[in-house]
């Protein structure tokens, strides 16, 4: 296979049809993937990772495909939301626990104000893979090969930092063991429990408008909890008022790992890659006929596929003809990022074309990537205004063509930080310095997060009417 002379293999012409094994992407061609200097190292890497137990489990990523089948139907609604890239370094049980907070937060804002099944995926547990759009980085002189999130290399511009490390694959996967065994507690040991709605505010939001809303419709649900409980229904007797479903998802980026945790599932006979619920292909390693599509086409995981402007009837529908076959609802999640102008030009025509194909497709919004500027003092940000305008866009379409909007993808943190502009704070140009820690991309913070979700309780609302 030809590689770049930074490290990173390119695209060859495309190879014979092959029966799927959870090794045959290997024989397609791939982009975006890391190149070991040992592959000895590698190889011993791999083996011990594919000893290790599943993160999650095939009962648990059927549920979950159940639930989107919901929201194709616009029975349902998904919030998939979280870290750019997820950090080694900034890893600890109070930034997943304010995540969490902020996510269930939103589902509770969406179920309330729209009346509306949510269901809620995080991005987390898995996420420490970006692709990038060029292979080196550099300062003054010196080029290096690009950060690729820690589970590929370090951040620190340095040559021992960006060498691409196999031993970062364990630590990826440590991580993640630990988060989700934190986050079944959170979703199961009753820190989800509604009757605690007043605690799930984070303190720097409550000042805001928006968290005084918050505040205001917590109420409203203590007061229906309330009126429950006199008629002998409580959260200490119903379980689905104390616990919440909180799925896990990623970009599956480096298909080493993920081979390593893919697994025959003992009941149906179906393999299934236990790295994660739901796995999604980037807008860059979409190729029909390249390792990423060849690879996710033969787990049984609910899949997601990131739709850029430039996509075309042809290129969707192969994406459905290679990852869902069988027309399975709730199985491929086609995840719109195209700009805040680029989806009102190009995505009408797009979505016309593919509604008449009969294709079982859940379609969620990523108003994110394709809203990325950079500030004039040199800070990559988004403005909130723009992630707005794209996300009301794609919901007019879907009214416009007759169907259903049916997710929303953020990059966002619980954390009060300062990557996007805009918002009820009113964060500027001039105050992204004050707290800018992401690992990539520019995030929406917990306020910025939960006035969007209030805003897209009326677009969900009114969807229904």
């Amino acid at each position: 296979m030809a590689h770049s002379p930074h490290g990173f293999s390119s695209t060859l012409s495309s190879p014979a049809p092959l029966a799927w094994s959870k090794d045959s992407w290997r024989s397609f061609p791939i982009k975006q993937s890391p190149i070991y200097p040992d592959q000895a190292q590698l190889e011993s890497i791999e083996k011990e990772l594919g000893s290790y137990p599943p993160l999650v489990f095939a009962g648990e990523a059927r549920a979950l495909q159940a639930r989107l089948a919901q929201a194709c139907k616009g029975e349902a609604f998904l919030l998939q939301g979280g870290d750019c890239a997820e950090s080694f370094s900034q890893f600890n049980a109070v930034h997943i626990r304010d995540l969490f907070k902020v996510i269930i937060q939103m589902g509770a804002i969406l179920t309330f104000g729209a009346s509306c099944p949510i269901v809620k995926v995080g991005r987390i547990a898995g996420q420490f893979a970006k692709p990038r759009s060029s292979d080196v980085e550099s300062n003054g002189s010196v080029e290096l090969p690009s950060y690729r999130g820690d589970m590929i290399n370090g951040m620190e511009f340095e040559p021992e930092s960006r060498e691409h490390d196999p031993r970062r694959l364990l630590q990826a996967y440590n991580q993640s063991a630990a988060t989700l065994n934190l986050l079944r507690a959170f979703a199961q040991g009753g820190f989800a429990d509604l009757a605690q709605v007043h605690k799930w505010n984070l303190n720097f939001v409550k000042d805001n408008a928006f968290g005084q809303k918050y505040e205001e419709l917590a109420s409203r649900i203590t007061q229906a909890l309330d009126f429950m409980k006199a008629c002998g229904i409580d959260s200490s007797t119903l379980p689905t008022l104390r616990e919440t479903e909180f799925y896990t998802s990623h970009e599956a980026l480096v298909l080493q790992y993920e081979e390593q945790l893919c697994r025959e599932d003992s009941l149906t006979g179906q393999w299934y890659d236990c790295s994660a619920h739901m796995l999604w292909i980037g807008e860059r390693t979409r190729g029909l006929d390249e390792a990423h599509v060849e690879f996710l086409r033969g787990v049984h995981n609910p899949l997601g596929v990131k739709v850029g402007p430039t996509a075309t009837k042809e290129e969707i529908l192969g994406l459905c003809d290679k990852l869902n076959p069988h027309n399975i609802p709730g199985r491929l999640n086609l995840i719109v990022r195209m700009g805040a102008d680029t989806i009102k030009r190009n995505f009408p025509a797009l979505l016309e074309s593919i509604n008449g194909e009969g294709r079982e497709i859940l379609w969620s919004c990523d108003p994110m990537h394709g809203n990325t500027i950079k500030a004039a003092n040199g800070y990559k940000t988004r403005d909130f205004n723009s992630v707005l305008d794209e996300v009301k866009s794609f919901f007019a379409i879907h009214r416009a063509n007759g169907s259903y909007a049916g997710g929303v993808h953020l990059e966002m943190t619980g954390e009060n930080v300062t990557e996007c502009i805009g918002g009820s704070q009113a964060i500027t140009e001039e105050g992204l310095a004050c707290n800018y820690h992401t690992q990539c991309d520019p995030r929406l913070n917990a306020t910025q997060a939960i006035e969007l979700a209030f805003l897209i309780a009326d677009m969900i609302k009114a969807q229904k009417i």
